[in-house]
């Protein structure tokens, strides 16, 4: 028997044996947002999460983009956990132009300390941090770069929520 028929023949059993094998792994994965066994869906469990107050106006962006990426549904749900975060915002210029001597780049690095509690108290379920930056173009009119800072603020504020959103999905999926 030549290689070539082995290679053949390997090849043809690996055809056969793929959808056995999908199948048999097909019980192993649970959606994220699933039901789940004890407590419901992640989906329930992450409507009823009230957000604390973030002051500035970043934590107001913040705050709104989690109220929409938890609860999209808009209805009142009475609430079972309490997220809590701290915002940190810095900005960076790294690239000076050499013949004004301004700044012709900046960089808006947010970081966020977030935890999750029950409202009734106890330990933290989740505790975490999301970090993210956003660049923008600087220019000498400054009302153009007031409004691009502002808008690096806002992609900032969308990703973090995002990243939070997922952490505390995947913990009360894994809680579960």
């Amino acid at each position: 028997m030549s290689s070539s028929d082995l290679f053949a023949r390997a090849r043809k059993g690996g055809r056969l044996a793929a959808p056995f094998l999908a199948l048999a792994l097909a019980g192993c994965f649970q959606p994220l947002y699933g039901p789940l066994s004890a407590s419901g869906d992640v989906a329930g469990e992450m409507q009823a999460i009230a957000i604390d107050p973030v002051p500035d106006r970043l934590g107001h962006y913040l705050v709104n983009e989690l109220i929409f990426a938890l609860n999209g549904t808009g209805s009142h749900v009475t609430p079972r956990y309490r997220l809590m975060i701290g915002v940190r915002e810095n900005a960076q210029t790294p690239l000076i132009d050499t013949v004004t001597g301004y700044p012709s780049a900046a960089t808006v690095v947010v970081t966020a300390e977030y935890k999750l509690i029950p409202v009734q108290g106890g330990d933290p379920i989740l505790k975490g941090s999301a970090t993210t930056f956003a660049t923008y173009d600087r220019t000498s009119q400054r009302f153009a770069n007031i409004r691009a800072s502002r808008d690096a603020e806002i992609r900032d504020a969308k990703t973090l929520a995002d990243q939070i959103r997922t952490q505390i999905a995947a913990a009360l999926a894994a809680r579960g």
